[in-house]
């Protein structure tokens, strides 16, 4: 399974007529088992190309190719979980024959084997985010797309919750696509990084960290982190992110 990238342009006209460039040049491939992050600045068109990518708006130049059939999951910035259904309803609502053992240990790695009856008008951001993580991998998703997953949360959460996504990710083999503006998670959780530049984005840099995630320790990543910092901020990198 393989995803194929190339979106030439992008663009919108707001309500007073005028035309916006958003995306001017993003081409990549992603193979099952890999993660790919885009990592960019706020605005930068990031949510717009996943929602290319994700088959929601077909009007750009270029061309997408997902496996044909692919299972996509989709994680939004936003939870956006019904209000009036259970934590379980709302993740049975879009995998209606979820196996029950599956369903159970995904809670379990997700904290929410308590909260399986609870609405989310009882759950804080961090559960919440969990249940959409839930309702995302309960389909057992070919294609998985993370719209900052992250966001919002303390540090401490984010590191945990951070942690569970790659156990998640680590024992499927599924084509994902986190998009993040924060680069320790993305040197955390990826495999190809897709440094964007601001709005129209283009990618400025494609980085492979070959390490595997479990066997990156703290130096590396703090190394790996500064020379994506430097590619950022346009100084000459010291290393390859390998």
């Amino acid at each position: 399974m393989r995803l194929e990238v190339d979106i030439a342009s992008k663009t919108f006209k707001s309500a007073a007529g005028e035309q916006h460039d958003v995306i001017a040049g993003v081409a990549f491939t992603l193979d099952a088992g890999e993660v790919g992050v885009l990592v960019g600045p706020s605005g930068c068109g990031k949510s717009t190309m996943l929602r290319i990518l994700a088959g929601l708006d077909h009007d750009f130049q270029g061309r997408v190719s997902r496996p044909a059939g692919a299972r996509i999951g989709f994680v939004f910035q936003e939870p956006r979980l019904l209000p009036w259904r259970s934590v379980e309803e709302n993740v049975r609502l879009v995998a209606p024959l979820a196996n029950e053992a599956k369903l159970s240990a995904l809670f379990e790695i997700l904290e929410l084997k308590a909260h399986r009856n609870h609405f989310p008008g009882e759950l804080s951001l961090g559960l919440a985010r969990r249940v959409a993580l839930a309702r995302a991998f309960a389909i057992e998703p070919e294609f998985l797309i993370l719209d900052e997953p992250l966001a919002s949360l303390d540090v401490a959460l984010a590191a945990r919750l951070r942690d569970e996504i790659a156990m998640l990710i680590g024992g499927r083999s599924v084509i994902t696509l986190l998009v993040t503006h924060d680069v320790d998670d993305a040197v955390r959780l990826g495999d190809r990084l897709f440094l964007l530049s601001p709005r129209p984005a283009r990618v400025l840099a494609e980085l492979p960290i070959r390490t595997p995630r479990s066997k990156r320790g703290d130096a590396e990543i703090a190394a790996i982190t500064l020379d994506i910092m430097r590619r950022i901020n346009g100084a000459p990198a010291e290393r390859d992110a390998s």
